[in-house]
């Protein structure tokens, strides 16, 4: 997919979450910052991966554009429209338009509640149809259109396989005709080969319905898979944006290098051969100034110390944090 002269849906701006922790009985409590002044835009119409390891603030990124968490600071756009502090009133004729696929099918489903009864739900909560007759041809509709059939109206969650689940799910996202929607790893929790059905699905609604994803995963071949392009998050930060394409032939971030290095290669007589000592993660609690990368990373200069590499656009739209291809500064 082609960005040029192609509006952004959604626009982020230095988007920031804080958590208290606590530290022990009687201790004071610390503050963790899982996503940490993030900036980036999503076109209309293209998939955007962000990938990165876990705790690393995707998830906590995705719940904040949705509006089920709060930011700390920052700032969030939609359609040009700032939609950062709105109250949920005010908020609900955007809701319909921003939808959230989760991990896990089975806990984020009603036990209680039929497939009919959960799909029909957000469209009595924006009154989308008028009677009940529209409230059963559209959510027949919907649950045709990720590959279920009619039978299945009546059954509970639980009567279902996991990826059958999460085409409920999915269903439950798309039946608002939304313009955006973020899916939290929708296949993480799912057997390969269903993966790879779930996968086709979403493609394909993408097209139909002419929907943009924010597409969150660990796994860099399904990120691939249906991405336009890819931000790679480390430690709260992204480090690296550019075209699926660039990513993949020309990753320049030591930290992408080291996801990339990561991918397991199918033959034994293969060693894999890291450029940093893996290692533990750095604690969310004990994060220092500079680049977040910097104690797992070879090439550190002194500058990566003391301050936080901007990201920056090198050309070709391939923007890096990284002092190894610029010395922007990232401004408070």
């Amino acid at each position: 997919m082609k960005n040029e002269n192609i509006k952004s849906i959604l626009k982020i701006e230095k988007l920031t979450k804080k958590f208290k922790v606590s530290n022990g009985f009687l201790k004071p409590k610390s503050s963790i910052t899982p996503v940490n002044k993030i900036s980036f835009d999503v076109k209309e119409g293209e998939a955007l991966g962000l990938v990165g390891e876990s705790g690393c603030g995707k998830t906590t990124t995705g719940r904040m554009i949705v509006k089920l968490l709060q930011p700390s600071a920052g700032r969030i756009f939609f359609e040009n429209v700032d939609i950062t502090h709105m109250k949920e009133k005010e908020f609900k004729r955007y809701r319909k338009n921003i939808q959230i696929v989760f991990q896990d099918p089975f806990s984020s489903l009603n036990p209680r509640m039929t497939v009919y009864q959960i799909l029909r739900r957000p469209l009595r909560i924006f009154e989308l149809t008028e009677n009940a007759t529209e409230d059963q041809e559209l959510v027949l509709k919907t649950l045709q259109e990720v590959g279920l059939k009619k039978e299945h109206l009546n059954r509970y969650p639980h009567e279902f396989s996991g990826g059958q689940r999460q085409r409920i799910a999915i269903a439950r996202a798309i039946i608002t005709q939304p313009k955006f929607v973020v899916l939290d790893e929708p296949t993480s929790a799912l057997d390969v080969s269903v993966q790879a059905q779930i996968m086709n699905l979403l493609i394909s609604l993408k097209e139909e319905l002419k929907l943009t994803y924010l597409f969150i995963s660990h796994d860099l071949s399904i990120v691939k898979f249906i991405s336009d392009r890819i931000a790679v998050m480390y430690l709260g930060k992204i480090v690296e944006l550019a075209s699926k394409d660039e990513i993949f032939s020309n990753r320049l971030h030591p930290y992408t290098k080291l996801l990339f290095d990561s991918i397991p290669i199918p033959d034994p007589k293969i060693k894999a051969e890291f450029m940093i000592d893996l290692g533990e993660l750095p604690s969310l609690t004990n994060v220092k100034a500079g680049c977040p990368f910097i104690n797992r990373c070879k090439y550190k200069k002194l500058e990566c110390e003391e301050t936080t590499p901007a990201l920056v656009d090198i050309g070709n739209g391939h923007y890096v944090a990284c002092y190894l291809y610029h010395d922007v500064k990232e401004q408070d």
